[in-house]
């Protein structure tokens, strides 16, 4: 084994931490006798020589002899080598990723293709090892051979031909899956392999194999499920919680090339992510059932009323773990799709009392991200706030103390029965970052803590910490509109340190701006940071004015602020004119020069600010129009100028697009791949803004 390892000159070559000359200790090491040392070398291949999916000069060198490892039998764990050769060769780079390539990216597509035509040129093997006697190899051969060979027809057959041949459950899954992704890496073949997922799905199989069948049908092929699949599926997670219980995946059903005991822990991240698994599978008697539910959801894409009654059914079932997979899924669907979800959301919140603490607490993470639409878990967030005061503040290893989820989904739907909570946040010798933020969605009704918000401001000192401690109590005392709490928000104005000092000092600007007239005593302090120049001196005329409504005074600071070099500067600036009205006017022709701008955003606000100031539509509606088909982000902030205008002076246009904002399923914010905090309480929001400029229903809900 091994032959000509050293005639490679691996020193010249390099991977993601220096030279490579490292590298056949790491080969050598995935062929020990010693199962920490196979852990701890293939880490080093994942972490250095394919770090984060990466193709080195070394990556190539090394996949002759990883075909070595896996054909022979005396080498332990040789799944975790396919898996390896699947990831290496399995890149798949369109062509519109290669037009949009820089010079070192190119070199980087040039190994991508070298690597998947070297390892696809040695693919034969797995057909072999489809049938090999280490189950773990078998469970990574059917993957490696749907992304990799180059005959898939012949694959697809060979999947047919081992299946009711292979004993261990979860190789059988792997072929079922490996057969939708040849069908979705092959659409001639797509017919072939539903027609094959369709039987499997139909006929008396296991309930896995069934479940597995209908996930593939779903992702590869979905007009071919059949009509009652939240039925079928319903009952198939019925028989298996109903099956005799197993271990998770270091069970002995689970294909491992070790035994359990054999396996030492090691201290890398391949050994951390097998101990999350193990720990995640554990007490389950179907670990993989949730991938197959996750995989059939992303199948069924729009089709929201059938996942939502499915994931209803698994939220009422007495198995802990389908409720946690449900909790979890519930939140992947309500933040991509729009749809009536009360009754989902009344079951989440029914989790909240369970006895197992990672499903409660799970529900309550999925409810902190829907902000009103919460609503109907609302009596069962309180009753768990009322419940659990140990949880009002949670305390980091790192970092400043929070809010606990249940906290903050109760305040973000502007329930009053969490101010004892807040009170008792706000009474911490470190007040959490998060209170400001919580206050702002009680309103009126957090009225009561503006005076504990006051006296820990004035008790903050103005050091380098300033800011940290100063921002959640500015940001309070902002939403609730605390006038009287002027002197103190002065205090931190005028004693801003250097450190974060910019930051602080335009939180305790909008905090007077959010006080107006209230704040009377503030204006020679803002009169006198107007002749700063730079972000600051803009922020203090909004605050003036806002204050003493002194157009004279803030105009010439504004009009300086739309001419600034940065692009952020611009924006604040044409914001704080459009606040002027008409007192604005002569701004007018460089907000008109705006709106060509190269920025869109900046256009946006250029736009908006003209119709403040102007009242006239005709220039700036196309503009807004434009930016919502160009960013879905702008979208909200368009359709709150769009409201304000109304649709005598917005025109058919601007009807006609609030209309199809309406009729789409999907947020209009939703990612692939990534989600923010607040998507789902944005989208919501450009639902009711939509509603409110179209003059129709504006309740909750969607109309899709």
């Amino acid at each position: 084994m091994f032959a000509g390892i050293d005639e490679v000159d691996w020193a010249s070559m390099e991977h993601a931490y220096g030279p490579a000359d490292d590298v056949p200790a790491l080969l050598r090491g995935l062929a020990s006798a010693d199962p920490t040392e196979r852990e701890s070398a293939l880490d080093g291949m994942y972490g250095a020589v394919h770090h984060q999916g990466d193709v080195y000069a070394c990556t190539l060198a090394c996949i002759p002899f990883l075909f070595e490892l896996v054909v022979d039998p005396g080498v332990q764990d040789r799944g975790s080598i396919v898996e390896l050769l699947t990831s290496i060769g399995g890149i798949d780079l369109d062509e519109d990723d290669e037009d949009d390539l820089d010079e070192e990216e190119i070199e980087g597509a040039a190994n991508y293709a070298m690597a998947a035509a070297a390892v696809t040129a040695g693919a034969g093997v797995f057909c072999e090892l489809i049938a090999d006697e280490d189950p773990g190899v078998r469970l990574a051969a059917p993957l490696a051979l749907a992304t990799l060979h180059s005959r898939p027809a012949q694959v697809l057959t060979l999947l047919r031909e081992r299946l009711p041949v292979e004993a261990a459950e979860e190789v059988r899954l792997a072929l079922v899956e490996a057969a939708g992704r040849v069908a979705l890496r092959h659409r001639p073949l797509a017919g072939q392999a539903a027609d094959w997922l369709s039987r499997l799905a139909a006929e008396a199989y296991a309930p896995g194999l069934r479940l597995a069948a209908l996930a593939q049908l779903a992702r590869c092929a979905p007009d071919a499920l059949p009509g009652d699949v939240v039925t079928m599926v319903s009952g198939l997670l019925r028989e298996l919680r109903t099956r005799p219980g197993r271990a998770g995946r270091g069970g002995p059903e689970a294909p491992t090339g070790d035994a359990a005991s054999e396996r030492t822990p090691a201290p890398t991240l391949v050994g951390q992510l097998r101990a999350l698994s193990a720990e995640e599978a554990s007490g389950r008697t179907a670990p993989w059932a949730a991938d197959l539910l996750r995989t059939l959801h992303v199948g069924l894409d729009d089709r929201v009323a059938e996942r939502t009654a499915l994931l209803a059914d698994q939220l009422r079932s007495p198995d802990p773990w389908q409720r946690i997979d449900a909790v979890r899924m519930s939140s992947g669907l309500i933040r991509a799709w729009r749809g009536a979800y009360d009754e989902l959301v009344r079951l989440v919140g029914g989790q909240l009392t369970d006895p197992e603490p990672r499903l409660a607490e799970a529900a309550s993470h999925v409810l902190e991200e829907l902000f009103s639409l919460a609503a109907p878990a609302a009596d069962a967030l309180a009753a768990r706030v009322a419940a659990e005061p140990g949880a009002w503040v949670r305390q980091w290893a790192s970092g400043p103390p929070g809010l606990g989820s249940a906290v903050k989904a109760l305040a973000r739907l502007g329930d009053a029965r969490v101010l004892p909570a807040l009170a008792t946040a706000l009474a911490q010798p470190e007040v959490p970052h998060d209170v400001g933020f919580a206050i702002r969605y009680l309103g009126e009704a957090a009225a009561p803590l503006a005076g504990a918000l006051r006296r820990r401001l004035g008790e903050v000192g103005l050091d380098e910490g300033a800011y940290d401690r100063a921002a959640p109590l500015l940001a309070g005392l902002t939403a609730l509109r605390a006038g009287g709490a002027t002197p103190e928000v002065l205090r931190v104005l005028r004693g801003a340190p250097e450190y974060r000092g910019e930051w602080l000092r335009t939180a305790a600007l909008r905090a007077l701006d959010a006080f107006g007239p209230a704040a009377r005593e503030a204006a020679p302090e803002l009169r006198a940071l107007i002749r700063r120049p730079g972000t600051a001196a803009t922020e203090a005329a909004e605050a003036l004015w806002s204050v003493e409504g002194d157009a004279g005074a803030v105009l010439p600071v504004l009009l300086e602020g739309l001419g600034a070099e940065r692009v952020h500067d611009c924006r604040a600036a044409a914001v704080a004119l459009g606040r002027l009205g008409g007192e604005a006017a002569v701004a007018v022709p460089r907000l008109r020069a705006l709106l060509a701008h190269d920025e869109l955003w900046l256009r946006v606000d250029a736009a908006v600010a003209l119709w403040e100031i102007s009242g006239r539509t005709g220039e700036s509606v196309p503009v807004l129009l434009a930016a919502w088909e160009q960013n879905r982000h702008v979208r909200v902030r368009v359709a709150q100028c769009l409201v304000r205008m109304g649709l005598p002076g917005a025109g058919p246009d601007a009807a006609q697009v609030l209309r199809s904002e309406l009729l789409s399923v999907r947020r209009h914010n939703a990612m692939d791949g990534g989600y923010g905090s607040h998507d789902t309480y944005e989208d919501e929001k450009l639902l009711a803004l939509c509603r409110r400029a179209l003059g129709v229903d504006t309740g909750k809900g969607t109309t899709s």
